[in-house]
């Protein structure tokens, strides 16, 4: 790929996993690099990530005074990419729930989209391993209910491995987006599809970590439960403004063109 494209990778106590993720991605594609946003991890792993940027000037650590979220580390991740014009932009998790081995069909399918999404659960199959059933009826439901409430056609709305063209990311704005847990990946992707975007799935298979603890808590899921509201509520009185983009705003089956 001759345009460069960035990896943004949220941290936070992530020692065991950030240096064996970082060789995993980088070794995917030359035209890659990785910003690793940390939030004061505890356990050092922005120490870890510095030592490794010193030496790799592919690799850059965004530091950050505590835990503040997912969505904002996103955001900051994001304004840090278009700052330095960056083509395309992935989110993924370092804990290898994410399998860099997906990068190279995200790049096949983000030739012919604008966002795709790394789904889970395409056309309502799931490719989960290793969680309890309980976490995986919680997963699956949560995305049903967006789905019917928002109207969003994506299988996996919850999805956190995506790769975004530069020009979704200029056009939603981004210091509006008010998410900041789980319910940040729903929120992104509306937005993106009410501007008209298009927004292919491409099928993953979905890994629970080895190592390290689940950020999982019970105010996620609130903010996840009255999220979607919010956005169908924001979107009827346009406060999310519907916005020609360069395709429809019904997702694509990426899957078949990759």
């Amino acid at each position: 790929m001759p345009e460069r494209a960035l990896v943004v990778i949220p941290t936070y106590n992530e020692r065991d996993n950030i240096s064996r993720m970082i060789d995993a991605v980088l070794a995917k594609d030359a035209s890659l690099d990785i910003l690793v946003v940390d939030d004061g991890s505890p356990d050092g792993t922005g120490a870890v990530v510095a030592a490794i940027s010193s030496a790799n000037d592919r690799v850059h650590l965004l530091r950050r005074s505590g835990k503040l979220g997912l969505g904002t580390a996103y955001i900051a991740g994001f304004k840090w990419a278009l700052e330095r014009n960056y083509a395309h932009v992935f989110q993924m998790d370092a804990d290898f729930s994410h399998d860099p081995a997906y990068i190279p069909d995200f790049f096949q399918a983000i030739t012919s989209n604008d966002v795709v999404v790394g789904s889970r659960y395409r056309d309502g199959r799931a490719n989960v391993v290793n969680w309890p059933v309980s976490r995986l009826l919680l997963s699956y439901f949560a995305n049903v209910y967006a789905r019917r409430v928002t109207g969003l056609p994506v299988w996996d709305a919850t999805a956190g491995f995506k790769c975004w063209r530069r020009k979704v990311l200029e056009t939603i704005q981004l210091n509006d987006v008010k998410s900041n847990g789980y319910a940040f990946q729903i929120e992104m992707t509306f937005r993106a599809w009410k501007h008209g975007f298009r927004i292919a799935e491409i099928p993953i298979i979905f890994v629970d970590r080895l190592e390290g603890a689940s950020k999982m808590s019970k105010k996620i899921v609130r903010e996840g439960i009255w999220m979607v509201w919010r956005l169908r509520w924001w979107a009827m009185l346009n406060r999310i403004p519907r916005v020609a983009g360069d395709g429809s705003r019904r997702a694509t089956d990426a899957d078949k063109a990759a």
